[in-house]
Parts: C-alpha cells; structure tokens; sequence
C-alpha cells in the first residue's frame, strides 16, 4: 500500500528525505525550541516559559492553554505584526462569559492548510474530476474556500455549493454537474444521500463535526465506498489530520502541531487510551498555542499504519460531553438507524426533549420514541415527524443547538 501524501508533503515543507519516528521528534524539538524563543523575543503570552527545553518530554510539564486564556489574552498570543494577518475569525459560540476568542492566520498558516487539504484530497480524487464542496463558503481564505484552492491545484473542478441549499436544489447539483465526490459535514451527506440519492457521487471527505459509527455505515453502504475523515479546528489554521487509503485512523501533520493525550486530572495518556485531546502547535506562524485544551476527545492510536507511515494517526474525534446536553452522538446513532429519518433536530430543556424529525414516509414513530425514552429515562420525550420535502433544509447545524425548539419556518 502507498505510504500517506501528507508524509510526502512534510518531507517537502521541512527539505528531509526520511520520516521515521526520530527525525518527527527532532524536528518537533526544533520547532518548538525555536517557538519558546519566538515568545521571549516579543514577549508574548507564554514568555513566562522556559526559554530553551532540553528534551521534547519536558513539554508535558509546561502548562495548559485554555479556551478562556484564549478569549482574554488573544492579543497577546499574536506573534507577528497586525499587516501580516491575513485572516481573523472571532469565535463568538463559546459557552463561556467574556470576550470572545480571536484566531489569527498569516498567509504561511493558510497556505499550509492548503497543502494539507492538498495531501488529504490527493488520496481520492483526480485530475478531471468535480467536487461538491458543501462546507461553508465566508469570503476569501475561508474553510470553503481553502477547500476549493486544493482541489483546484490537484487539477480537479471545485463545485462551492455551500452548506445551505434545499434538498431539491441539491438534487439538481447532483443532477445536472454529475459530482463524483462529496465534501461536508457527516450528518449533511447522510441526509443527501437519503433524500437525493447516490445518483454521480462515488466518494467523500466528512469533517467539521464527530461522525457517530450509524452514520459513517449508513454513508458507505449507500455510496458503496469507504468515507475519507478528516479532523481540523480553528486553533488549528483550520486543518490537523487526514485519512490515507487505508482507513485505519487520521495521520496528524506533526510537523505544525504537537498532540497529547490527557485525563481528568491533565496527566499525559499512553498511546491507545481515550482522552482530551491537547494541542501545540509548533507551525502557526500568527498565534501558536502551547498545550491548548481543545475540549475534543480521542486517542492516538497505537497500532503500525498498514500504509507504512510513521505520523501519529487519532482515532475518531467527539466533543467533550455537557452533563445538561443530551449527548448529540447517541441521538445519531440511535435515530439514524432508522432509514426513514433523513435528518433531525433535538430541542432540549430541563423538563424534557422535544424532537422534529424529517422522514422519507411514514415510520414508526412510537418505536423511535421509545428507544429514545429508554436512553434519558429522566426526560420527557416527545416527536413530531414531518414528510420531508424537497423544500427542506438540512438541520444538521441547527440540532447543534440545543437551547429552544426550532420553528416551522427555519425547517424550510
């Protein structure tokens, strides 16, 4: 089996010409040095650090960033000047008080997320062939837009569809630009699938959000092909892991990003056990972060590549659980085992869980109910299906949030 693209595009980036486990650590080491150097230079956030570290093992010892070190220290964190910031995002969902969190990116940083884009793309699609990009679409240097730079440069045509299309709309893209490949959320193409059909689509890249085991199946069997997930976040410059052609995990581009694995008490996890997921990211030139709690949960796996790679592969991705949120993961899991339901959206309060599904035809809906019911014995359920449409929406991104019920209206 062919070894991963990413590791020809690090080998590229960093003028090596061997990628075993050694020269990853020598060049995290290098890397990360030369970061702690950066941040006494200009005295930014982390100069109270050490200024020099004798082995990358010490890195365990230094201590975390938080989400709201980020939200009030932004500024500070920034290691380059403001005309070199190329993009900024301002993260105004955060559940926590105060400012909110700013993420910068200089030209570098986007174009290495390209290349990254580049390397994971590169596995599935082709000179020639058309991509359906139904990510986000938000001006220049946006997740949509790097999507579509990459596939461009891979000599392939970008559709930019965007995430916000009715299904009817998305039936006639499907119809009349025959796309061989899908990019999008999870949930997103599941929906499609179901309510469009396969008809061209033959491949598909899932990120953006967790990919519970129901939908990844149902996804593959109605597409016949193995999905290709990928793992990215802002911290990140919007891209961290790939899938190669063996499926077998997402291979992080360790040369921009250091990972960890912690518990509950912030003590580093061996590879093979689940845990929080904690960043360095040793290659952002705008704002590189030390040790960043990222509140998503994996593991890295411990098990050889079958493609031969030596990069650290995680293992599929969550967010971590709110003890007053009904876990979205298992609604998925339980609902999409359904063929029926085409998407959802759940609604919850303290008193209960209120449900509004979109269904092929009639299906029954006790029996969803009930396996609902059976899962939060301490809420009251209740379901109101509708015949889905081709006017509909998708709710994937509207049953993320769980604060009210949604409104007739936003479903169309």
């Amino acid at each position: 089996m062919k070894r991963s693209r990413l590791d020809d595009m690090i080998m590229k980036l960093e003028g090596i010409d061997n990628l075993g486990r050694r020269e990853i650590e020598e060049l995290q080491f290098r890397k990360l040095n030369e970061l702690l150097h950066r941040e006494h230079e200009r005295g930014g956030f982390y100069s109270g650090l050490p200024r020099k570290l004798d082995s990358l093992e010490e890195l365990s010892a230094l201590p975390f960033t938080t989400a709201e070190d980020l939200q009030q220290h932004s500024g500070r964190m920034l290691l380059c000047s403001q005309n070199e910031v190329q993009r900024v995002i301002t993260d105004r969902t955060s559940g926590t008080t105060g400012h909110p969190k700013r993420l910068f990116y200089t030209r570098e940083d986007l174009e290495h997320t390209v290349l990254l884009f580049m390397a994971g793309l590169g596995e599935f699609i082709y000179r020639g062939s058309k991509t359906m990009i139904c990510m986000p679409f938000s001006g220049p240097y946006g997740l949509g837009e790097l999507i579509a730079e990459a596939v461009e440069r891979l000599g392939a045509e970008a559709l930019r569809i965007g995430p916000f299309l009715t299904y009817s709309e998305y039936e006639e893209v499907i119809r009349r630009e025959q796309p061989d490949t899908f990019v999008g959320m999870p949930v997103q193409l599941l929906s499609i699938l179901r309510f469009c059909k396969k008809g061209s689509l033959q491949r598909a890249l899932v990120s953006g959000d967790a990919c519970p085991e129901t939908v990844m199946a149902q996804c593959e069997s109605l597409l016949g092909t193995k999905l290709f997930p990928h793992y990215g976040s802002r911290e990140m410059a919007l891209g961290g892991a790939v899938t190669c052609p063996a499926h077998r995990g997402m291979h992080l581009r360790e040369n921009h990003v250091i990972a960890e694995i912690i518990d509950e008490r912030g003590k580093v996890l061996p590879d093979g056990q689940y845990g929080e997921l904690v960043i360095t990211t040793i290659g952002m030139a705008a704002q590189p972060l030390i040790r960043y709690r990222t509140g998503d949960f994996t593991r890295i796996l411990a098990d050889p590549c079958p493609c031969g790679s030596k990069v650290i592969r995680l293992d599929q991705v969550r967010r971590k659980e709110e003890d007053e949120i009904p876990v979205i993961e298992d609604l998925d899991n339980i609902l999409f085992g359904f063929p029926e339901v085409v998407d959802y959206y759940a609604g919850y309060e303290p008193s209960g869980l209120h449900l509004e599904l979109l269904i092929r035809k009639e299906c029954q809906e006790e029996v969803i109910c009930q396996m609902v019911r059976e899962k939060y014995r301490d809420l009251n359920v209740t379901i109101n299906a509708r015949q889905c449409t081709g006017e509909f929406r998708s709710l994937y991104k509207a049953k993320r949030s769980v604060e009210r019920p949604i409104t007739s209206e936003e479903m169309v």
